[in-house]
């Protein structure tokens, strides 16, 4: 009789745990599909292939003090560990005149997936080709916004044709202008790119799965409520009926 009872239990309790591992999947695909839905939106509104990029270093800095992003996250610079929003932008539109130039995110020369973000101190046009000269504004004895020396400008070369010219970029290699920049955001991009995080997070997924799964199994070995265990007035009944038949005979 007891098995009896089991099998319809763990047959419910199987389902249950279907279900939640369903749930469970569903949840993790929408979260998966917004963030891919987010990314090519912002491609498009934008009109770059890189909208957001990290900034892995003090180079754009102009204070004199360690710039992590937290002694000074709002000041007027780029620091350590910013998220910069970047927006797609054709040579001849790019904004040369020093210092309100515009800042820019181009790919590093001789380097087939580095980036590189620093302001235009000029530009020139060369056989239908516009060429940008760079500097960043915390390198050098002449920080931004004080004007550098020709010395201070940085020279760019490149093992590829029209790429660079005379210590230029090419607009071939212009990624896009920075709009804005969000604080601490650039720190959460690494963390989420290295190897470590990617195991961890493959980590917690399992658990969250297992945790969902797993749940109605433990569940199911609850004490039944001693409330439940009391016969009911009908048993009660029929008990002082077969004791009273027993002192009639």
């Amino acid at each position: 009789m007891q098995s009896r009872r089991q099998k319809p239990m763990s047959a419910r309790f199987a389902v249950i745990r279907g279900k939640r591992l369903r749930k469970a999947i569903v949840i993790l695909a929408v979260l998966a599909l917004a963030l891919v839905g987010s990314w090519f939106l912002l491609r498009d509104v934008l009109g770059t292939e890189y909208p957001l990029i990290p900034v892995s270093s003090g180079s754009m800095c102009v204070f004199q003090v360690d710039c992590d992003g937290f002694t000074h996250p709002f000041g007027r610079a780029l620091h350590r560990g910013d998220l910069v929003a970047v927006q797609g932008i054709s040579g001849r539109d790019v904004q040369s005149a020093y210092p309100d130039s515009d800042i820019i995110v181009f790919h590093t020369p001789s380097q087939e997936d580095g980036f590189t973000i620093s302001r235009v101190v000029a530009k020139e046009e060369i056989d239908g080709v516009v060429y940008l000269r760079t500097k960043s504004d915390g390198q050098g004895t002449h920080r931004w916004p004080e004007m550098p020396d020709v010395k201070e400008y940085e020279y760019w070369s490149d093992y590829r044709g029209n790429y660079t010219r005379n210590g230029m970029i090419s607009e071939r290699l212009l990624v896009g202008k920075v709009v804005f920049r969000v604080p601490w955001f650039g720190y959460l991009v690494f963390l989420l790119f290295s190897y470590a995080s990617v195991f961890v997070v493959v980590a917690l997924i399992i658990l969250v799965i297992a945790v969902r799964f797993l749940r109605p199994r433990f569940s199911s070995g609850k004490r039944i409520p001693q409330a439940s265990l009391k016969p009911n007035a009908l048993d009660q009944k029929s008990g002082d009926v077969s004791r009273n038949s027993l002192f009639l005979c």
